[in-house]
């Protein structure tokens, strides 16, 4: 067995117990109203002809001025009836067509049924799968591939048992009825023209693929573009690079636009072989036919019946191409979505995890280390403690290791030496749910679901009530502004909260970690892109919402976290000092140079907006305004 015929078969496998659901009785009887409409519908298929012969054999006798003496039954009734010959000719076409499309109806529930179960397996096993994965992957991409997958399923479905199963069924019978009504002459003839049919189909279509594979990557590339350049609108307008996204995607289509044509330019080919081979079977058949009637062996309509099974036969046999075609792409999109089911999450839950039982909610780093990547370490065994109820603020220079420090809190990754306990109990052994569902993480980087304030906020907990939604968004100092959106609560926030500024994106994100009430809170970088005046009333409202729960602060403005009650400074992934505000600028080290450079960094700002303000206020006041001082410029020099 070939490679390709494995995978289809391998394939077909997986995909059985999706088609025949064990938890579905009224599935399973579906495929076998289904099977059995399939076997009336060839037989009516195969029939249908013998109507075509008897009414032209009847119409035949008619012209010659009736049936001979020796003339049988049906012979005798058709010359009789011919009009209800082809009325029977008529009924039966109907019937054939009605039978398939009702199989059709009964088998799409299956269908459709399969595509939604394993759509729905492979997008929760996305999310279980590790951070790491997600970062190193293009979220075009693999939204291609299960695009790809989702309608691999209904094709291979469809096109494996709707299709192939009837043709060769089909084939089969029309190989008996012409072995058994005329010659097997006929039917060697037949099978010979299938077989060279179905060979240079396979080699035809072997051929294309080669451009349809080009096909389909440019069409990844190009959508992976589209949709990475569209999640960065505003990158893209910043930098003024409209023209060379624009050059970027264009230069996949171009590839996709010279695969498209030599793949319809090839397929030309392929119908054209297609009907030359089919042609010269038939051509033999009906001279053969025309031999047999000279000899008396046949008679006219025994020609008509065997033109009518050859051209039905030809549909089938014509879809032969795209079918293997189909079946082959498809088998290898699920391929490729099997492969995305089998990769193993790099965080998963041990055999015999527990929930977590938060008691106090003490949590404690011991001796951990950590790297992302091997010869790059972030972490070398630190250890701190957050007792149950304070307050930890984590600061250092970009890069020190702050954020990795939520990132194994959140068991996102596992640490690769020491371990991390929240009351006594270690994060490896617990439930990642139970873990995450003890946690409240207000982040740096806020990004918003494309929905309405509303369900962002309620994303904290789903049962909560409008009340306490609001609550929290009061809390949260965003009340007010919600309140003046055209649609309140249920105003859309955009794509990734676009509608929002950053200020705004933030509060939501700390309403939606107060509503979710978590006796454990990280806030990292909470308060990054508040204004001063904003940064004063949100520090309020987190320093309330962190009362009595366990908190660590990641944090750059170092003025927010004086009223920690520990300080812990992080540099190349180390802790090098620790201790209250206080107790870190009396030791005039790396904390304190940075509180200094802050500070001055601060004064200057401050002093720069001081000048820019008088400077407005001289230019209002000056005669003439702004234009009186551009026009003496030109004299002083």
């Amino acid at each position: 067995m070939t490679a390709e015929g494995f995978a289809f078969f391998q394939t077909m496998r997986r995909l059985q117990s999706f088609m025949w659901p064990g938890d579905r009785p009224d599935l399973k009887r579906r495929i076998a109203v289904a099977v059995v409409l399939l076997v009336l519908t060839k037989l009516v298929t195969v029939l249908v002809p013998y109507g075509f012969k008897f009414a032209t054999d009847a119409l035949t006798q008619i012209s010659k001025g009736g049936p001979p003496a020796d003339a049988s039954t049906w012979t005798a009734l058709a010359v009789a009836a011919p009009t209800a010959m082809v009325i029977a000719y008529g009924l039966g076409r109907v019937l054939m067509v009605a039978l398939a499309q009702l199989r059709d109806g009964i088998t799409a529930p299956v269908v459709m049924h399969a595509v939604r179960r394993l759509s729905l397996i492979v997008f929760r096993h996305m999310h279980r799968l590790s951070l790491r994965f997600h970062l190193e992957r293009r979220t075009g991409a693999m939204s291609r591939i299960v695009d790809r997958g989702r309608l691999a399923i209904e094709t291979l479905t469809r096109t494996a048992l709707l299709t192939v199963v009837p043709t060769v069924l089909e084939l089969l019978l029309v190989l008996g009825v012409l072995a058994y009504q005329f010659d097997w002459a006929y039917s060697a003839v037949v099978s010979v023209m299938v077989v060279v049919y179905l060979f240079f189909t396979y080699l035809a279509t072997e051929w294309r693929i080669g451009f349809r594979r080009v096909l389909n990557e440019n069409d990844t590339e190009a959508s992976s573009k589209a949709i990475d350049s569209l999640l960065n609108y505003e990158t893209v307008k910043y930098f003024g690079n409209e023209t060379r996204e624009a050059d970027r995607y264009d230069r996949s289509m171009a590839g996709y636009e010279k695969a498209a044509i030599r793949t319809y330019t090839s397929l030309a080919w392929l119908n054209a072989g297609q009907a030359l081979i089919f042609s010269a079977g038939l051509t033999i058949c009906m001279a053969m036919a025309v031999a047999d009637i000279r000899a008396g062996r046949n008679t006219v309509g025994d020609f008509v019946l065997i033109n009518a099974m050859m051209v039905q036969l030809y549909v089938p046999l014509n879809f032969m191409g795209f079918v293997y075609r189909e079946i082959k792409l498809a088998v290898a999109d699920l391929e490729a979505m099997f492969l995305l089911l089998e990769k193993s999450p790099e965080v998963d839950d041990r055999p015999g995890a527990r929930p977590l039982v938060v008691a106090g909610g003490t949590i404690r780093f011991e001796k951990v280390g950590f790297a992302y990547d091997p010869e790059r370490q972030i972490l070398r065994d630190v250890s701190f403690e957050v007792p149950a109820g304070k307050t930890v603020a984590i600061v250092g220079p970009s890069g020190a290791g702050k954020s990795t420090i939520s990132r194994l809190l959140f068991r996102f990754y596992d640490v690769q030496s020491g371990r991390i306990t929240i009351d006594g109990q270690d994060i490896r052994d617990v439930m990642q749910t139970s873990l995450r569902d003890a946690i409240g993480m207000v982040p740096q980087d806020t990004v918003l679901f494309n929905d309405s304030v509303r369900y962002n906020i309620r994303y904290g907990r789903w049962d909560a009530t409008d009340a306490e939604v609001e609550a929290a968004a009061a809390l949260a100092q965003i009340d007010g502004f919600i309140q003046d959106l055209p649609n309140g609560y249920d105003t859309e926030v955009g794509e990734r909260g676009l509608k929002l500024s950053g200020g705004e994106k933030q509060r939501v994100a700390i309403a939606r970690t107060i509503l979710k009430g978590p006796p454990l809170l990280i806030l990292d970088e909470a308060t990054s892109a508040l204004d001063s005046a904003t940064e004063k009333d949100i520090q309020d409202a987190l320093d309330r919402v962190s009362r009595g729960r366990t908190t660590i602060v990641i944090a750059h403005r170092l003025s927010t976290i004086v009223a920690a009650d520990e300080i812990l400074v992080l540099e190349a992934g180390e802790i090098v000092e620790r201790g209250t505000h206080a107790a870190l600028l009396a030791a005039d080290g790396l904390y304190a140079s940075l509180w200094n450079r802050q500070r001055k960094a601060e004064e200057v700002r401050e002093t720069l907006a001081r000048i820019t303000a008088q400077d407005d206020d001289r230019d209002l006041d000056a005669p003439g305004g702004f234009e009186d001082r551009t026009e003496i410029a030109p004299a002083a020099e």
